[in-house]
């Protein structure tokens, strides 16, 4: 008998130590399964543009879908009603509605939905493309800023635990495109700046280094127009503008901002001029709407690169503290690959020539990794300087 009591007491153990097995095991299971299976909803709104811009909408829209569709994950855009702060985050609160988790939003003008909004979502994830720290001090502080982003701290101003900013190093793109525009043979050259912001200032005056490294060189004389139109957007009035650079000599427009480009095609059309895009490859916009030919080469963003990793590192790699409260200036990351970089020019489009060819330009991209080549990024003088370019500087047309 007492065996048998034995016998029993002993699977009595034997299964409830099996039993607690089971329900660590099955615990930890569960705990596993929700922690890899967190559920993102991605959603991009644009600035107010479509995304059919051939710009900053259309490239971030096409890189957030490409990502969602090849991951399995849901993403839809918002487009806002109108060109406000207020139109912005009135699509944020209908993305958080419609369960959507992680918000992508290109462009400066973001800066006050960023102010506004952030805070009200504190489980959302911002990322926000070319947003910079007075971008958000300018929304937040209105005419209290006084555009140095040193004398203020900016986390004070939004909530930074649940956003990313990403802005670009375009003085390294637009020395890109002033470098290859005089090896190209290009020596009457027009800057047409959207306003007087300091990415569009960068771009410029990255463009006049560029142009004067290579005049230097060549030896050769360059002198170059140089205005904002105070808008980005083109019109009659910036179009006769560039009527007259046309007329006038100018060969090539560098045209920077928005819509203003429209103005330069345009009147580039009537003479069989050039121009230079911006922001990303505009080659097929300008080309495809005012005549084949015209785009010399564009001074591009990584705005897709920019989307593809963050998304990556947020999405699939759950490394979002990693990049939180993070406004991250982003520019050459490769000597050896060009196509790497986040400012770049584009290597199939850029018509190449004996006077600047890909591998020249691969040698000009490892220089300036390297640091052989300087690229300076200040813009606090009100025009940019040049020894060997002429620069005929306008200020506003409008």
């Amino acid at each position: 008998m007492k065996k048998i009591l034995a016998l029993v007491l002993a699977l009595c153990m034997v299964f409830a130590l099996c039993a607690c097995g089971a329900k660590t095991t099955t615990a930890a299971s569960s705990t596993d399964a929700a922690a890899s299976n967190t559920t993102y909803k991605v959603a991009m709104i644009t600035d107010y543009g479509d995304i059919t811009d051939q710009s900053f909408n259309q490239t971030t829209y096409e890189a957030c879908k490409a990502f969602c569709e090849k991951n399995s994950v849901d993403f839809t855009y918002y487009k806002p009603a109108g060109d406000s702060t207020a139109d912005r985050v009135a699509m944020v609160d209908k993305a958080v509605a419609d369960g959507y988790n992680v918000i992508v939003m290109p462009g400066y003008a973001f800066a006050g939905t960023i102010v506004e909004a952030a805070k009200n979502y504190p489980d959302v994830k911002f990322v926000a493309l070319d947003v910079a720290a007075g971008d958000i001090l300018s929304a937040a502080l209105g005419d209290k800023y006084d555009y140095n982003p040193s004398n203020w701290k900016v986390t004070d101003y939004y909530n930074s635990d649940n956003v990313y900013c990403a802005v670009y190093q375009e003085e390294l793109c637009g020395y890109m495109a002033g470098y290859a525009a005089v090896k190209l043979g290009y020596t009457k050259l027009g800057f047409l700046g959207g306003m007087a912001v300091p990415a569009v200032m960068r771009y410029g005056y990255g463009f006049v280094q560029g142009a004067d490294a290579a005049a230097k060189e060549l030896g050769t004389k360059v002198d170059m127009n140089y205005a904002y139109a105070n808008q980005f957007k083109g019109d009659a009035d910036i179009t006769a503008a560039m009527d007259t650079w046309y007329k006038g000599g100018t060969e090539c427009v560098f045209a920077c901002g928005g819509g203003v480009y429209t103005s330069a095609a345009e009147a580039a059309a009537k003479v069989s001029g050039k121009v230079i895009g911006v922001d990303v490859d505009q080659s097929a916009i300008i080309d495809g709407q005012y005549g084949k030919g015209m785009t010399v080469t564009s001074a591009m963003k990584g705005l897709a690169a920019t989307v593809n990793t963050l998304l990556t590192e947020i999405v699939l790699n759950n490394n979002w503290d990693k990049y939180k409260g993070q406004i991250q200036t982003l520019g050459l990351v490769s000597g050896d690959d060009p196509t790497q970089n986040y400012v770049q020019i584009p290597m199939d489009t850029t018509q190449w020539a004996d006077g600047f060819t890909q591998d020249n330009y691969k040698s000009l991209v490892a220089d300036m990794f390297s640091g052989k080549i300087k690229v300076s990024n200040d813009i606090s003088a009100d025009k940019p300087t040049a020894e060997n370019v002429t620069i005929n500087f306008l200020g506003n047309l409008k």
